[in-house]
């Protein structure tokens, strides 16, 4: 490659770049999941497009598009909460694995007997679109107040279920025939166990490692964190372990473990999921090929109906059971199945195997992809106040950064008060801090001063709390309990709830 053509290649992608952020703000305004705006712009550039660039490489793709959707993952696990994670971990489980299995059998019948595909390309359709985006599962469920219990259901839910569709793509991708159920069952279970060993193990020692040695710049923290993320996936690929559920809750320990620098690695970890869901869904509109599509699109559209109407809810239904869930949340859940770049990335498996109809299965899995999550994402939030499943989203939580002062074995907190906290007019004296912790600063309307005792902290204020490292979680949690409860928070609990007796 030469220089020119160099400067051309990034002329072209910057320009893409720029385009793709300016339609994150059309996306939102209209309720689109973004991705289908990015696989617009690989349509549009591609071949039968404006750009007539010719791309054919399902290899190359499928590399890339792995790497994004660990990306991805990472940004996804840092930033969900265990707090609601926690109590929804069963039934996401049940999801990811017997909703999976529920789900290829009733897409993949429905595709051998209504559409005619012989049965290894209806298992293999079947098993591609069975698991549910991460990328599209964030974008959206974070945008409405639904119920903890339905949030942490799904976005786990997303985390988990790549591993186990994963092993059933590239086992009925394979030359033979497919090996026993109960052999898959086993290396799915296995490969589960590893990838969550390991991602739990690397997680909580890259979270302890940060959180006692200082770096000497602050923007080395985000890029450290996602080192680490991206390490758990590495270690458990290469441990025959699941790399995808590795990453996740490796993410998961690190976003949770209250870190250094935590708004700036949260926006740092953002700014690149945006980027490997930019990256990843302009290439696949460009794997592509528009006027291929026509023959499959009846086709497509019949399997998405079984697989929305018919596979999800029973795999739903089934799968929750056992935890008494209400059947509003049941219907959600059915409906928020939602579909994006995995299953698109997973149908190149078998192209790059050369499984013969291969071509066929990618574009009626793109067709699938973009036709229902036009359809469901939009209609979510409607939904969702239908069911009355929409809540308010409560007290505000702080924002809290924290600085290690290596030499003087103490941190420097960073508190910022949003609007809605609780927080907002209690007294320094009544933030009640450990001993060894001390509010030594306020910046108000761009005004810095030393509070007294009886200064009324303000939403909108900013706190630099100083605190010896003995006291330094300490602080933090009594901080984070003001802000939810006030300066009755003893009262009502350390998390600002009430405390049970």
């Amino acid at each position: 490659m030469t220089v020119h053509h160099l400067n051309q290649l990034l002329l072209v992608s910057s320009v893409v770049l720029l385009v793709a952020v300016v339609a994150v703000r059309i996306s939102s305004r209209s309720g689109l999941p973004s991705l289908l705006v990015y696989l617009g712009i690989g349509v549009a550039i591609g071949q039968d497009g404006i750009g007539d660039i010719p791309y054919d490489n399902a290899e190359l793709t499928q590399v890339i598009g792995y790497a994004a959707l660990v990306v991805i993952l990472a940004e996804g696990g840092l930033g969900t909460k265990w707090s609601e994670a926690k109590p929804a971990l069963p039934a996401a489980t049940a999801l990811a694995l017997a909703g999976v299995a529920v789900s290829v059998g009733v897409t993949a019948s429905a595709a051998h007997y209504i559409v005619g595909l012989e049965w290894r390309q209806a298992l293999i359709i079947g098993a591609v679109v069975s698991s549910t985006d991460a990328a599209a599962v964030f974008s959206v469920l974070r945008r409405i107040p639904l119920p903890s219990r339905v949030t942490g259901t799904l976005e786990a839910e997303s985390g988990f279920n790549d591993a186990p569709v994963v092993i059933l793509v590239v086992a009925f991708s394979a030359a033979g025939p497919v090996e026993h159920w109960y052999v898959l069952i086993g290396e799915i279970a296995l490969e589960l166990a590893i990838g969550a060993a390991i991602g739990l193990a690397v997680g909580w020692l890259g979270a302890w490692g940060l959180r006692h040695v200082a770096l000497p710049a602050s923007g080395l923290y985000p890029i450290a964190v996602m080192a680490i993320a991206v390490a758990a996936y590495a270690v458990g690929a290469t441990a025959h372990g699941s790399g995808f559920l590795a990453v996740y809750l490796a993410s998961m320990v690190l976003g949770n473990a209250r870190l250094p620098h935590w708004p700036a690695t949260r926006g740092f970890a953002e700014g690149l999921g945006w980027i490997a869901q930019i990256g990843m869904f302009v290439l696949l509109g460009l794997l592509v090929t528009p006027h291929e599509l026509g023959d499959d699109i009846v086709p497509a559209l019949l399997i998405g109906l079984a697989l929305t109407l018919l596979a999800r809810p029973l795999s739903v239904v089934v799968c929750l059971l056992p935890f008494r869930v209400p059947w509003q949340e049941q219907t959600l859940m059915s409906w928020a199945g939602l579909r994006g770049a995995v299953p698109i990335i997973l149908a190149t498996i078998p192209m790059v195997r050369g499984v013969d109809g291969s071509e066929r299965i990618f574009n009626i899995v793109f067709v699938l992809v973009v036709v229902y999550t036009l359809v469901q994402g939009p209609t979510l939030p409607w939904l969702a106040r239908k069911l009355r499943l929409g809540e308010d989203s409560g007290a505000a939580d702080l924002g809290i950064e924290s600085a290690p002062l290596e030499r003087l074995r103490g941190h420097l907190l960073s508190v910022a008060i949003p609007d809605g906290s609780r927080m907002h007019g209690v007294e320094v004296g009544e933030l009640r801090l450990p001993a060894g912790a001390a509010v030594t600063l306020v910046v108000r309307e761009e005004t810095s001063f030393v509070p007294l005792p009886s200064t009324v902290l303000r939403r909108g204020d900013e706190l630099l709390v100083v605190a010896t490292d003995p006291v330094r979680d300490a602080a933090e949690r009594r901080l984070r309990a003001v802000g939810r409860g006030g300066k009755l928070a003893d009262w009502l609990g350390t998390d600002g709830s009430r405390a049970e007796h």
